[in-house]
């Protein structure tokens, strides 16, 4: 014979498992939203070949908006050509600088190249709460294949604070602040699909992507638990 104070008894166990599951999503969301990062996708990586490259900026501050955004370039492989794609309410300025070492290119001796880019934000366009900003530039040549670009950057808030995204894996543990890399590649020509390099460069929107398939987790999560809770009350009353 079943007892009196079985039904209420697996009601609040019910209860109290739907509620752990819907504060565990939560918990996820979280450590998703808070593991942003500044980064870099190039639209391809093929050495000898001009890449544009998308740096995606999100704003991690709770009190404070991002007004700069400044990327440092290479100088030991310095790319030919940098064009900064205009961006409504920010201003891009490349600075050169002398490089330790000439270098030739295309017949010619170079002796200075870009060495950062730093976009400034009018009031109106700052990066807010829960907001992010892209910056598109084209850079070349691309160096041979298997190196890492490393483009460090330094994100400034209206507060005064900047965090500085320049930080390598070390063991293979992601650090808390990486610096934006992406590899070179094979140049095109020598793959035999005519392809090189479009395995290794990384997804347009794949950062929106995963945050979009997060959410809609949770959201499956949290109305599986009130269905739960609304299923073990009806038999309750019945």
């Amino acid at each position: 014979m079943t007892s009196p104070h079985a039904a209420p008894t697996r009601h609040r166990v019910l209860t109290s498992t739907a509620a752990l599951a819907a504060t565990g999503a939560l918990m996820a969301l979280g450590a998703g939203a808070a593991s942003a990062h500044v980064t870099v996708s190039p639209n391809q990586t093929a050495e000898g070949s001009y890449a544009q490259a998308t740096f995606s900026v999100p704003n991690e501050s709770e009190s404070a908006t991002t007004d700069k955004l400044t990327v440092s370039l290479p100088t030991d492989t310095p790319f030919m050509s940098v064009r900064v794609k205009p961006v409504d309410g920010w201003k891009a300025t490349v600075k050169r600088t002398k490089l330790d070492e000439p270098v030739e290119s295309h017949g010619s001796t170079v002796t200075e190249a870009a060495s950062s880019i730093t976009w400034t934000a009018d009031r109106a366009h700052r990066i807010g709460q829960d907001e992010f900003q892209t910056f598109t530039v084209s850079l070349g040549t691309l160096p041979e294949a298997g190196t890492d670009v490393v483009l460090p950057a330094s994100q400034h808030y209206t507060d005064g604070s900047v965090v500085k995204w320049d930080e390598s894996a070390k063991d293979g543990a992601e650090p808390e602040h990486p610096a934006p890399t992406f590899t070179t590649t094979a140049a095109a020509s020598a793959a035999p699909s005519g392809t090189a390099g479009a395995a290794d460069a990384p997804a347009a929107g794949s950062e929106g992507t995963a945050t979009a398939a997060l959410w809609i987790g949770v959201a499956g999560i949290l109305l599986g638990a009130v269905a739960l809770v609304r299923t073990v009350g009806s038999r309750r009353n019945q």
